[in-house]
């Protein structure tokens, strides 16, 4: 599997968004090998490359929104067609949009 280096525009994009949902519980970690948004230990988002995967619930209507964006796909890190299905990429193009997205994670955490 290659590595995705995401670009300076991505890793400022994504430590605004850590810093915008710090006092909502979440702390940055690593999970999947990238820098990642955590709640109690758990990933709820991943830095991949120029885009953010948000754990989302298969069946939830964040996740089809997430899925309809432009550039957005299942998140398939290993890269061998094994996408984990609760989970959306979500390009650098839509960073306005994270914001919601995490909010959306956090209430499958209960948050």
């Amino acid at each position: 599997m290659e590595k995705l280096v995401p670009s300076p525009a991505a890793v400022a994009a994504f430590g605004d968004l850590a810093a915008d949902v710090a006092n909502a519980g979440v702390t940055v970690g690593k999970m999947f090998g990238s820098t990642s948004l955590m709640v109690a230990g758990k990933a709820i988002g991943a830095l991949y490359g120029d885009a953010v995967a948000f754990k989302l619930g298969r069946d939830s209507a964040g996740h089809a929104a997430a899925l309809a964006l432009p550039g957005a796909a299942l998140f398939d890190p290993s890269g061998m067609n094994r996408p984990f299905k609760d989970w959306v990429v979500v390009p650098l193009a839509a960073a306005e949009l994270w914001p919601s997205l995490v909010e959306a994670a956090l209430a499958l955490t209960g948050r």
